[in-house]
């Protein structure tokens, strides 16, 4: 029988990129499991070239409880060299993040035992843990305390654990990874 850890993902600032080049850097709508697996390699502690195989099997679902809203904001670099043999050159870079986005992550698993020692480093992590960029912490920790689900498949962890946005909505946004 599967197993889910449930992460909440809430803050003021969020960016989930999957496409991102040179001076456009973009966000999803919702967390994406390359993100997810970076917090929880954080959490553990995993260095860099360490395998990723046991965290990218499981199966990752996200609940969003408030969806937020798209924001962009320009930075600016100066004096870099670029690959040209030309003078240092003055970068403005778009940055795409979603303000007051409030997410709930399932990730499913056949191992509760596994899926327990990544329960137990979100609640005393390595690393300190973002929401996507190093600036983007966290407003509520990303450890609950009843976030692990034994004998539970990830749609009825979603069904069963309460909204975490404070706006009750009617309806709520799920995105779930399947095979295919």
């Amino acid at each position: 029988m599967k197993s889910v850890l449930l992460v909440p993902l809430a803050g003021p600032m969020q960016s989930w990129g999957t496409r991102s080049r040179f001076q456009i850097r973009d966000t999803e709508r919702e967390p994406s499991k390359s993100g997810v697996i970076g917090l929880l390699c954080a959490a553990l502690g995993r260095d860099r070239t360490s395998s990723l195989d046991d965290l990218s099997a499981l199966r990752m679902g996200v609940r969003v409880d408030q969806e937020g809203r798209l924001s962009k904001d320009f930075q600016t670099a100066s004096n870099v060299a670029v690959a040209s043999d030309g003078p240092n050159q003055n970068l403005i870079s778009e940055r795409f993040y979603l303000s007051d986005s409030i997410f709930l992550v399932g990730l499913e698993g056949e191992d509760p035992a596994f899926l327990g020692r990544l329960h137990a480093a979100l609640a005393n992590p390595v690393w300190t843990l973002f929401l996507g960029r190093k600036s983007y912490v966290p407003s509520i920790p990303l450890y609950l305390p009843d976030g692990l689900r034994v004998h539970r498949s990830l749609e009825s962890a979603f069904a069963e654990y309460p909204l975490l946005a404070q706006e009750r909505p009617d309806q709520v946004r799920l995105v779930i990874e399947v095979e295919e």
